[in-house]
């Protein structure tokens, strides 16, 4: 009997894009749903980067750009890295990507043997381990719970490590819960992995500007470890830019090369107009980024005090990205009618079809104790679904 292959077969489907397709589903049937299962910036992408793209057109950027994007943005890549950062890169170790998320699983085919295994801090952005399987590798996972701040720490990485251990991916600011390593937890890190010759980190750094702690830093910048990390970012999130698909790397130079030749076999280049507006969003005022962070601060301030306001939710204060991650274990076992909340994904889905409020269960996130919402929305939106959340959770019993 024909059959997809096992490679595909051993795949999940996105949880987060399938509880917003349930999400639109209903919206269809008329009934009013306030969606925060998806982590997308509700504003619009800013006028000048829209306008560069524009003059692109205008100017005949509709070729077949270089695999690992035009020089020009690479270039830019590397004077933001500089200045934001303090790193050195040169644009022969940039690599521009149809998004963030390619340039992740660029890199893990490019490193990860079969039978490799792979470190994923849980809670974890539901794509990491299914593009561990797709290499064929190993997803390792180390539990951080709500009592750290859902970070691990460096003991926690020494004790996970085995001679097949060949990278760690490690995301902050994070999705899911919006935590964010300091300088001390990072430089710890980085001594365990300088200890292991073989061990790379992926370093995802996609929310880096969504930050409401103060400085961000990368694990990129502590002596030694510019040649053991793979730098991600992008200019989805900080521009609002999520459906110009523009994504990139920052690695040593071998590194580039070899997701140079992966991405020449079966994307090739990104796309052209995309790269000159990406071009426009680093290279102009920055203002932009600043607006849309201090309004996610303020929505993460009002959704935190909304929520510790319902019984059995606990809530930690994240410190960057636009979610939230409370943890709702005290709900499991009980009642509404015939339903019963055995696990995250049943609260969900109970609080989708009866508060009408999209979120995702932390299964999905390899934390089954918790649930995520995102505050990508507006204040109305949150004060609303909170006040639905809180008044459906209340007819559990």
């Amino acid at each position: 009997m024909a059959s997809l292959s096992d490679r595909l077969l051993g795949l999940a489907p996105s949880a987060t894009l399938a509880m917003s397709a349930k999400s639109s589903e209903l919206k269809a049937q008329g009934i009013d749903i306030i969606n925060m299962s998806v982590g997308e910036p509700d504003f619009h992408t800013p006028d000048h980067i829209k306008d560069a793209a524009k003059a692109a057109i205008d100017r005949d950027f509709t070729t077949y750009s270089p695999v690992p994007g035009y020089a020009d943005l690479k270039e830019a890549i590397c004077a933001k890295l500089k200045k934001e950062n303090g790193l050195e890169y040169t644009p022969a170790q940039i690599v521009v990507s149809n998004g963030a998320k390619q340039s992740i699983a660029n890199v893990i085919l490019s490193l990860v043997n079969p039978g490799d295994e792979v470190i994923i801090p849980a809670p974890y952005w539901v794509s990491y381990p299914q593009m561990v399987k797709l290499a064929q590798g190993t997803p390792v996972f180390i539990e951080a719970g709500i009592e750290n701040d859902f970070k691990i720490t460096a003991e926690q990485l020494e004790a996970a490590i085995t001679p097949r251990t060949r990278l760690l991916i490690l995301c902050s600011p994070c999705n899911p819960t919006g935590s964010i390593y300091d300088a001390g937890e990072l430089e710890g890190i980085a001594r365990v992995i300088l200890a292991h010759p073989d061990l790379f980190v992926i370093s995802d750094e996609i929310y880096e500007h969504l930050n409401y702690k103060g400085e961000h830093h990368s694990i990129a910048s502590f002596a030694g470890m510019s040649e053991r990390t793979i730098l991600i970012n992008g200019v989805s999130k900080a521009y609002a830019m999520t459906g110009w698909r523009i994504g990139y790397i920052a690695a040593p130079l071998w590194i580039a090369k070899g997701c140079n030749t992966l991405q020449g076999q079966y994307t090739s280049g990104p796309c052209s107009i995309s790269q000159k507006a990406a071009l426009a969003a680093l290279d102009s005022d920055q203002q932009c980024v600043e607006t849309m962070r201090q309004a996610f601060q303020r929505r993460r301030d009002l959704i935190v005090r909304l929520c510790r306001r319902i019984p059995g939710l606990e809530v930690n204060e994240p410190q960057g990205a636009f979610y939230l991650f409370p943890k709702c274990s005290s709900y499991f076992g009980k009642k509404c009618g015939n339903r019963v909340i055995g696990n995250s994904t049943d609260f969900a889905m109970f609080v989708l079809e009866v508060g009408h409020v999209a979120t995702v269960g932390g299964d999905a996130f390899g934390s089954p104790e918790c649930f995520r919402m995102s505050y990508a929305t507006s204040d109305e939106n949150i004060t609303e679904a909170v006040g639905r959340l809180s008044e459906c959770l209340s007819l559990l019993k």
